[in-house]
C-alpha cells in the first residue's frame, strides 16, 4: 500500500495476485527466496528482510492465532465465533501496531456479522474501517468497505443510504486485479438490489445490462450464478417474466448447493419471492419455496429468515386462494413483525391488507394498508408507497359509494 502497488504488480512475473493474497492473509508461508524477491519489489532495505524472518513475539503469536481461528470459523460458517475472534485479533494487532492485520480482521468481523444478519453491529464496525487512513488511501479497500456498508444499510431497510454507498463503491471502478474486479461486481449487485427495493427499476435494469455484459465463459460458476440471480430478480419485478425465467434458470444451473448451501437456500427463497410478485403461480414456484424451506432447515435460519419463509408461504396461499391459511400465518408472527427491516415489514403489511380485504374485513385491511404506506415511506420505497395507496383507495371506494347511495 505504501508503494502504491497492486497485488499483480507486487508479484510481477513470478507470483500471481492470488498467491500474494494468500501470503497477505497468512494462508501460505513464504520461503526466504520469496521474501527476498518481494523485498526487492517493495524496495525494502536489507535489514527489513531480517525483521520478516525474526522470531515471532508472544503478542504477535496471540493475534495470529486469533486471526487464523477466525478464518477457520468463517470457512466452517460459524459466523458468530468468526466475528468475535476477528475482533480479538484486530484489537491485539492494533496494540502491536500491525495496521494491515487490524484492517483485514476488522473487515472479516464486519463480513461475519453480515452473514449472521447483524446489520446494525456490522455498520458500527464498517464506520471504523471507513475512517481508517488505510481505507482512505486505497481505492480497493474503500470499494470493499462501501460495498459491505451498502449491503448492511440495505438489510436495515435504509434504502437511500444504501444506494448512496453502493453508488460510491461502483464509481471507484473495477480496478486492476481479479480481487478488485470481483468486489466491483459485488458492489454493482448491491446497488441493483437497493435500487430495485426503492422502486427505481429503470435505473436498476440499466446496471443489470452492465452486469450481464460482464458474464463470460471465464466467470467462476458461483459468481456467474449470483449475477444471473440478481438480473432475474429485476426482470421479474419489471414484469419481464420470460427474461426472469431465463436468468433464474441459468442461476439454478450454476449455483451449487454443495458449494454453499446457505446461498442456495437464499436463491430459492429469492426466486420464489419475485416469481410470486410477478404472479407466476406454478409448480416450479412452489418447488423453490420447498427447496428454500428444506435448505434453511439444514443450515439453520435466523429469526428474520424464518419470518421471511413464513411470509413466502403466506403469499403463496393468498395467490392460490387460500386466504384463511395466509392470514393465520401472518397473524402467528405477532409482534415479531416489527423486528423486520422497514421495507420487508412494509411488504408484510401490504400482504396483510390484501388478505384482509379478500376475507371481507375492509376496516382491518385499511389499517394494514396505512401501516404499509408508513413503512414504505420510512424505507424510501416509492413503488411500495404507490401500492399501499392503491390499496387504501380500493378499500375506501366501496364505503364512499355506499355513502353516496345512502
Amino acid at each position: 500500500m505504501d508503494r502504491r502497488l497492486t497485488q499483480a504488480e507486487l508479484g510481477g512475473s513470478l507470483y500471481s495476485s492470488s498467491y500474494i493474497s494468500l501470503l497477505e492473509n497468512g494462508r501460505r508461508e513464504p520461503t526466504v527466496e520469496i521474501i527476498k524477491q518481494l523485498a526487492r519489489q517493495l524496495q525494502l532495505a536489507p535489514h527489513s528482510i531480517e525483521e520478516w524472518v525474526r522470531p515471532v513475539s508472544t503478542e504477535e503469536t496471540e493475534y495470529l492465532q486469533a486471526s487464523l481461528y477466525a478464518r477457520q470459523c468463517w470457512d466452517t460458517r460459524d459466523y458468530s465465533t468468526a466475528a468475535s475472534n476477528a475482533a480479538i485479533a484486530a484489537e491485539k494487532a492494533i496494540a502491536s501496531r500491525d495496521s494491515v492485520t487490524w484492517w483485514n480482521m476488522t473487515y472479516l468481523q464486519a463480513s461475519a456479522l453480515m452473514r449472521n444478519v447483524e446489520c446494525e453491529s456490522a455498520l458500527t464496525v464498517l464506520h471504523r474501517l471507513l475512517a481508517n487512513p488505510l481505507t482512505a488511501s486505497s481505492d480497493s479497500l474503500a470499494l470493499r468497505t462501501r460495498q459491505v456498508m451498502a449491503a448492511a444499510l440495505l438489510g436495515l431497510g435504509r434504502l437511500p443510504e444504501a444506494i448512496e454507498q453502493a453508488t460510491m463503491a461502483v464509481e471507484i471502478g473495477s480496478g486492476d486485479t481479479e480481487e478488485e474486479y470481483s468486489s466491483y461486481l459485488t458492489a454493482l449487485q448491491t446497488l441493483i438490489g437497493a435500487l430495485t427495493e426503492a422502486g427505481r427499476l429503470d435505473d436498476a435494469w440499466e446496471h443489470c445490462l452492465t452486469l450481464a455484459a460482464a458474464i463470460t465463459d471465464s466467470t467462476p460458476a458461483q459468481m456467474a450464478g449470483e449475477m444471473h440471480w440478481v438480473i432475474g430478480n429485476v426482470a421479474f419485478i419489471r414484469q419481464d417474466v420470460s427474461n426472469g425465467l431465463n436468468h433464474h434458470a441459468k442461476a439454478s444451473r450454476l449455483l451449487s448447493p454443495t458449494q454453499d448451501l446457505a446461498r442456495w437456500a437464499q436463491f430459492n427463497k429469492s426466486t420464489a419471492w419475485v416469481r410470486l410478485a410477478a404472479g407466476v403461480v406454478e409448480p416450479a414456484t412452489l418447488q423453490a419455496i420447498e427447496r428454500s424451506e428444506l435448505a434453511h432447515s439444514v443450515v439453520g435460519a435466523t429469526g428474520a429468515e424464518a419470518m421471511e419463509l413464513t411470509l413466502l408461504r403466506a403469499r403463496w396461499n393468498y395467490l392460490t386462494g387460500d386466504t384463511a391459511h395466509a392470514l393465520a400465518l401472518i397473524e402467528a408472527l405477532g409482534p415479531e413483525r416489527s423486528t423486520l427491516p422497514s421495507h420487508i415489514a412494509g411488504d408484510t403489511a401490504l400482504l396483510l391488507g390484501q388478505v384482509l380485504q379478500a376475507e371481507g374485513r375492509p376496516e382491518d385491511a385499511l389499517q394494514a394498508f396505512r401501516e404499509a404506506r408508513e413503512l414504505a415511506l420510512q424505507a424510501g420505497a416509492a413503488d411500495r408507497v404507490a401500492q399501499a395507496e392503491a390499496g387504501i383507495k380500493d378499500t375506501e371506494s366501496p364505503r364512499d359509494l355506499g355513502a353516496v347511495q345512502r
